[in-house]
C-alpha cells in the first residue's frame, strides 16, 4: 500500500486539507515529540508549519482508544484486537461534519507516520499503544477522498486477511543467500476502466518483499532486460520494487505481506495513483490487513 500521491477525484464533502497555517504551528519546531507511559504514547509533530497532536492509549485489555488532530480535522480509532474490530472516524474538529482526506492532509499523516517509524521500535517490539497508533497513522495517510472517513474495519485471518509471508524471503531483503532468489507471487491484482481482475493487463507477476528500486519506483522484466519504470496495464508483467506486498505507506515499520496489500500495490503501482478512485475498493479490501495482520518477521 504505497505510491506517490496523484490526482484526488471529487467528491461532494468539505475538506480541511487546504494546508491553512495557524500561527501556534507555524511557530512549532519540526519534528517529532514522543511521550510514553504504561498503556499510553502521547505526543505532537511538526512538518513546514503544519502540526498534528496525536494520542493512544489502552482503554481496556486489547482495546486501545487512538486520536490524531491535524489541518481542523480529527481523526479518532476504536481498536479492539482481541476481536478484530476498528472503528473509525474523521471529521471537521470545530464543526463535528463529516469531511474527507486530502492532499495536505496525507502530506501532514505521512510525515508522522514516517517519524513515529524512525523513532519506534519496528514490529511487535513496539509497545501495543504504539503499534496500533503507527497503523492507523499509516491506514490514513494513504486514505483516498473518495472513501468515508467513517467506517468499521474487521479483520479475521483466513477471512478477512491472507498472509503471504512465504514469499517474502530472508526478511524480505535480497540479502545473504537470497540474493539471486526469486520467489514470484501471481497475480498482483485489481479492477478499473479497462476491465476485471481476469483481464491480464491489470495482473502482474510480483517479487514480494524489499527489493531493489529506482528513484522510488519499481523495475518491470521487458526484452529479458530489468527496466526501470511502471509498466501501464501490461499483460502480467514481471515486477520487483520496494516492500511489494507489504501494508504500509513506505517500507513502514510493521511487516505485514498480504494477499490485499498486495493487490493494492498492484493497482497503485500499475498506472494508477495512490488516491485514484479506480483503487478504492483494494484500500478498503486492505485496511484490515494493515490493522490486524500479523508481522512476517
Amino acid at each position: 500500500m504505497r505510491k506517490v500521491l496523484g490526482a484526488v477525484a471529487a467528491v461532494m464533502l468539505v475538506g480541511c486539507g487546504g494546508g491553512t497555517r495557524t500561527e501556534d504551528a507555524a511557530q512549532a519546531a519540526d519534528g517529532l515529540e514522543l511521550k510514553q507511559e504504561s498503556g499510553v504514547v502521547t505526543g505532537r509533530f511538526a512538518q513546514a508549519g503544519a502540526e498534528a497532536s496525536f494520542s493512544s492509549k489502552q482503554v481496556e485489555e486489547g482495546v486501545y482508544r487512538i486520536e490524531v488532530r491535524q489541518n481542523g480535522m480529527t481523526l479518532t480509532g476504536l481498536v479492539d484486537t482481541a476481536n478484530g474490530v476498528s472503528d473509525l472516524d474523521g471529521f471537521g474538529a470545530e464543526t463535528g461534519q463529516d469531511t474527507q482526506m486530502l492532499d495536505g492532509d496525507r502530506e501532514v499523516l505521512s510525515g508522522l507516520y514516517a517519524a513515529l517509524n524512525a523513532q519506534l521500535p519496528a514490529g511487535d517490539a513496539a509497545a501495543p499503544e504504539a503499534k496500533y497508533l503507527r497503523r492507523a497513522v499509516s491506514l490514513w495517510s494513504q486514505h483516498p477522498a473518495s472513501v468515508e472517513l467513517q467506517r468499521t474495519v474487521m479483520g479475521e485471518e483466513g477471512r478477512g486477511y491472507t498472509m503471504l509471508c512465504s514469499y517474502a524471503k530472508c526478511n524480505g531483503t535480497w540479502t545473504g543467500s537470497c540474493g539471486g532468489y526469486y520467489n514470484w507471487y501471481s497475480y498482483a491484482k485489481h479492477d478499473c476502466q479497462h476491465g476485471g481482475f481476469d483481464y491480464t493487463g491489470n495482473q502482474q507477476i510480483a517479487q514480494l518483499g524489499d527489493h531493489f528500486s529506482c528513484s522510488g519506483d519499481e523495475y518491470y522484466m521487458s526484452g529479458g532486460s530489468w527496466v526501470c519504470g511502471e509498466p501501464d496495464h501490461w499483460s502480467r508483467p514481471k515486477v520487483i520494487g520496494s516492500c511489494f506486498g507489504r501494508c504500509g505507506g513506505g517500507c513502514g515499520g510493521d511487516t505485514q505481506y498480504t494477499l490485499d496489500a498486495t493487490n493494492h500495490d498492484g493497482c497503485v503501482r500499475n498506472g494508477h495513483a495512490l488516491a485514484s478512485a479506480y483503487c478504492d475498493d483494494q484500500f478498503t479490501s486492505a485496511s484490515d490487513d494493515e490493522m490486524f495482520a500479523g508481522n512476517c518477521y
